[in-house]
C-alpha cells in the first residue's frame, strides 16, 4: 500500500497455506527484524479504498527478540495507547486503533 506522510500498522499478504498468525510473524521478521509472540486477535476490518479493497487482521503483540531494522518502512514509533490518536493514520487503520482502545478498555 502506498499511503504517503499516513501511519499504518506493519504486516502484509497472507501466502498460500499461511495462516494470518504466521503470515504477520513472517511479515514482522521481514519489514522490522524482530521475533514476536501473538498474544491475542482482534476484530478484523474491511476497507475499500479507490483503487483496492483490503482486509487487515489485526492482533496484540510482544517482542521477543532482535531490535529493530527498518528494511520497508521510513521510520516507527513506540507509542503509549493514549498517544494513538495523536498520528495521521491510513484509513484502514483508524477503526484498528478504536478496536484496540475499547478492547484495553474492556480488560483493565
Amino acid at each position: 500500500m502506498n499511503l504517503p506522510l499516513k501511519w499504518e500498522f506493519p504486516g502484509g499478504k497472507i501466502e498460500p497455506n499461511e495462516s494470518p498468525e504466521d503470515c504477520l510473524i513472517r511479515e514482522i521478521k521481514e519489514e522490522l527484524n524482530i521475533a514476536i509472540e501473538i498474544i491475542q486477535r482482534l476484530e478484523p476490518n474491511k476497507h475499500a479504498y479507490p483503487a483496492i479493497n483490503i482486509q487487515l487482521i489485526p492482533f496484540i503483540c510482544k517482542t521477543i527478540g532482535g531490535e529493530i531494522q527498518l528494511k520497508e518502512h521510513a521510520n516507527f514509533k513506540w507509542l503509549n495507547t493514549n498517544e494513538l490518536l495523536d498520528l495521521d493514520w491510513a484509513e484502514a487503520d483508524i477503526p484498528i486503533i478504536n478496536n484496540y482502545l475499547k478492547y484495553l478498555n474492556v480488560i483493565t
